[in-house]
């Protein structure tokens, strides 16, 4: 029965999901607002990181709440399903918060998120922050219809600060409701045009897993962001083709290419560049694509707002993302 109604609500939410609708923005921050962090997926195996991230915004203002199991071990993880269940769901739960700081990505979101329960997030909605394995949130509350934040998380607060220090501050000033413009350089993969939608993405690998899932959303008239880290060749290839199969490039209005960071290399060679896998995919739809978005786990890893209008202009030498308010 139980397997029943979650292909019921499967089916009610990717139908919901291909028409247009409005998005719940949460509050943004203000002087005297907490934020949560949490670790809902890899061990912290860089605690100093996650404090100093707590100290920085503490110093602006804010006050700052580590869930229980924060720093706990449990093999791979930052403690067992339960404990970090539990953070998360405290999280959630949380009824004054106006944030969700994800401390880290790596792996094990998708082993608790469908026992979570978002009833008491629904009445006090929060900025989940967070990016990479955090795709399996942003993909949740996109169907539930909430706004999220693709952005950096308290574990890339390390040394050299200067390499992070801009992506950190438009992280701030998005937070205070002052968000920023993207002006992008040009290349000669782009393939040009002008159109606007609803912005929703993350991970390619956890976008490809969550497909046939509660957490597959449609790409419907949206405009899709996608990033990846540490795979080969041919398996971008894989994972692009699946999605494809889906139905995103064919649905979505645009293309954003964040950063395919630590591409490993094919013996024997794979044969294309990130760019040219791509477009042999997706050039037959005439959508625009823009490739090199600072976004995914470089150091500049500028904040995205999903589940909010953006406009997209990708031009050979010159483009731009414009967040509508």
């Amino acid at each position: 029965m139980k397997t029943f109604f979650r292909l019921i609500f499967f089916f009610v939410i990717t139908s919901m999901n291909s028409q247009n609708i409005t998005f719940t923005q949460p509050a943004f921050l203000q002087t005297g607002d907490t934020i949560l962090i949490v670790a809902p997926a890899g061990i912290i195996k860089q605690p100093e990181a996650i404090l100093a991230a707590k100290e920085l915004f503490i110093e602006l203002g804010y006050k700052v709440e580590l869930g229980a199991h924060v720093f706990n071990e449990c093999h791979h993880f930052a403690g067992s399903d339960k404990e970090r269940l539990q953070d998360m769901q405290w999280a959630l739960d949380h009824p004054t918060a106006k944030a969700i700081w994800c401390a880290r990505g790596g792996y094990g979101s998708v082993r608790i998120i469908d026992d979570l329960d978002f009833t008491k997030f629904a009445r006090h909605p929060k900025w989940m922050i967070g990016y990479s394995d955090i795709t399996v949130f942003h993909n949740k509350l996109h169907n539930l219809g909430f706004q999220s934040l693709h952005a950096p998380m308290p574990i890339n607060f390390k040394q050299p600060w200067p390499a992070i220090e801009e992506s950190i501050n438009l992280l701030k000033e998005t937070l205070t409701n002052n968000i920023p413009t993207y002006h992008i350089s040009g290349n000669a993969y782009n393939q040009t045009g002008t159109c606007s939608g609803v912005l929703i993405g993350g991970n390619l690998t956890i976008l490809e897993n969550m497909i046939g899932t509660e957490t597959c959303f449609s790409a419907k008239h949206k405009i899709l962001f996608i990033e990846e880290i540490g795979e080969y060749k041919y398996h971008i290839d894989r994972l692009l083709r699946a999605i494809d199969r889906k139905g995103y490039f064919k649905e979505c209005t645009g293309l954003i290419l964040g950063d395919f960071t630590d591409t490993k290399k094919n013996y024997p060679e794979f044969g294309q560049s990130i760019e040219e896998i791509v477009l042999t995919i997706v050039s037959k739809y005439n959508i625009p694509v823009l490739f090199d978005f600072p976004a995914g786990h470089e150091d500049k890893n500028v904040p995205l707002i999903f589940g909010k209008e953006i406009q997209l202009s990708v031009g050979k030498n010159n483009s731009s993302v414009k967040f509508y308010h």
